[in-house]
């Protein structure tokens, strides 16, 4: 809350809530509503805020982060970093790691900003150093973060630097979530999670169609694997 200023933008669960900071106070902020769906929407606990304007001044690992670490870390197979803005965060968590003699884990680094976008190259650099190193493109926080308009074009891009750095990818966010909560996919959705089959792995979301959504999205990617590997031969 100290590093928001005056007229920041802010925005509430994944973008569906836009509104900017009229008033910062001792302990807390005041916000106006600038837009939202048709007929507004609820304002609910546990949703995601995202501030892609204003410089948090916030370190990478929480006392929370270490002390989660120290105690689960040893029961995992792959630890994942959130809002990842540049190759020093990575490095704290590989520190962190090494004195807890975790190593041996594979770390995921999610890229959800605007600084780990821009900071991509020095990041790959780091995980390269402590293998095994994946990248998630966490595109629900990314699109409010940089922009909706701008998410084909940065997540491209994102593809193009791991493909170059051997470093696995993970897309995420809201593939086939329709599918996954009604039982019947957009065409819009099965446009998207075909360009996923650039990716290593690919997260879905939950719902009570999951089971049908795996089968559905298998069946996507195996038909668009012999394509993807013919324009790549060629």
């Amino acid at each position: 809350m100290r590093c928001c200023s005056n007229r920041d933008p802010l925005w509430i669960n994944d973008g569906k809530v836009s509104s900017r900071v009229i008033d910062v106070y001792e302990g807390g902020f005041e916000v106006e509503i600038v837009r939202t769906k048709h007929g507004g929407a609820w304002l609910r606990a546990e949703k995601g805020i995202n501030l892609p304007d204003t410089p948090l001044q916030i370190d990478a690992l929480t006392n929370d982060d270490v002390k989660h670490l120290e105690q689960l870390g040893q029961f995992a197979d792959i630890i994942g970093m959130s809002f990842v803005r540049s190759a020093r965060d990575v490095a704290s968590l590989f520190n962190e790691m090494e004195r807890l003699g975790l190593t041996d884990r594979g770390v995921v680094a999610k890229i959800e900003t605007q600084d780990g976008f821009e900071h991509l190259p020095q990041i790959l650099f780091e995980g390269l150093r402590h293998p095994p190193f994946g990248i998630m493109v966490a595109r629900g926080d990314l699109a409010v973060e940089i922009g909706f308009e701008r998410l084909a074009e940065v997540q491209e891009e994102i593809l193009w630097l791991c493909e170059a750095a051997h470093v696995p990818v993970i897309w995420a966010t809201q593939v086939l979530e329709g599918m996954a909560q009604k039982g019947i996919p957009s065409r819009a959705e099965v446009s998207d999670a075909a360009m996923s089959v650039r990716a290593e792995c690919v997260m879905l979301t939950k719902g009570p169609y999951i089971v049908d959504t795996v089968q559905f999205l298998s069946d996507i990617l195996h038909r668009m694997a012999e394509h993807h590997s013919k324009k790549r031969s060629s």
